[in-house]
Formats: structure tokens, sequence, C-alpha cells
């Protein structure tokens, strides 16, 4: 059975930085696609970092670019995601989700792109 377990969450001030971390296990397959995704409180769920092990390609939402990074270790089925200046705007329930298939470009497509998904941790920025 394929799980996704997230880490790494927290309340952090505005500027700060958080280090998120995800593992995968139980993937019986190669040329997936992994990422992060958020949900802030009465808003869709949007994609924020999306890695391709089939292409090697990265997809980062305008909104973190600059600002977020990710890390993969294709051996280890893991991405972590390196969160720096972060804003009030950062506040929500990050998942980390992954999909059989595809490109990085699934990040767009929202959850609709993902067939597994983490339990999400919870990233508060205050002020």
């Amino acid at each position: 059975e394929l799980q996704l377990v997230e880490s790494g969450g927290g309340v952090v001030q505005t500027g700060g930085s958080l280090r998120l971390s995800c593992a995968a296990s139980g993937v019986t397959f190669d040329g997936y696609t992994i990422g992060w995704f958020r949900q802030a409180p009465g808003k869709a769920r949007e994609g924020v970092v999306c890695y391709s092990k089939r292409d090697d390609t990265t997809y980062y939402a305008d909104s973190v670019k600059g600002r977020f990074t990710i890390s993969n270790d294709n051996a280890k089925d893991t991405i972590d995601l390196q969160m720096n200046s972060l804003n009030i705007e950062d506040t929500a329930v990050y998942y980390c989700g992954l999909a059989p298939y595809g490109s990085a470009n699934l990040c767009q497509r929202g959850p609709h792109g993902m067939a597994y998904w983490g339990k999400g941790t919870l990233v508060t920025v205050s002020s």
C-alpha cells in the first residue's frame, strides 16, 4: 500500500523559514510525479511545487518562486520543501501528493492531478 507521510510543520514568524519532509513508502512504479500542495482556510487546494521523476522536471507556483526550494532523493522516495521568507499568505495545511505518471506541470491541475495524498501538516505564519 502506497503511503505518504509529511512532517515538519509548525508556527513561524513572518520572514522565517521552515522545512517540510515527505516520505513515500510502498511505491512500486517509476516515473512518478510528487509534490507539495497547500490549502488555506476557505480556499481550494493548490499546487506549490512538484517534481517529476520521469523527466526530471520541476514546477514552482509563481507565488513561491525564489522563496521555496525542493530537494528529492529518488532512491529513498523522499521530497523535502525548504520554505524561506514566509509570509501570512503561506499559512495553510501542506499536503504531499503523488501521481504515478506525468510531468511536473501536473501541479497546475491542483488536486485533480494527484492520485495519492498524505494527511497534511499545518504551517502557520504569524505576524
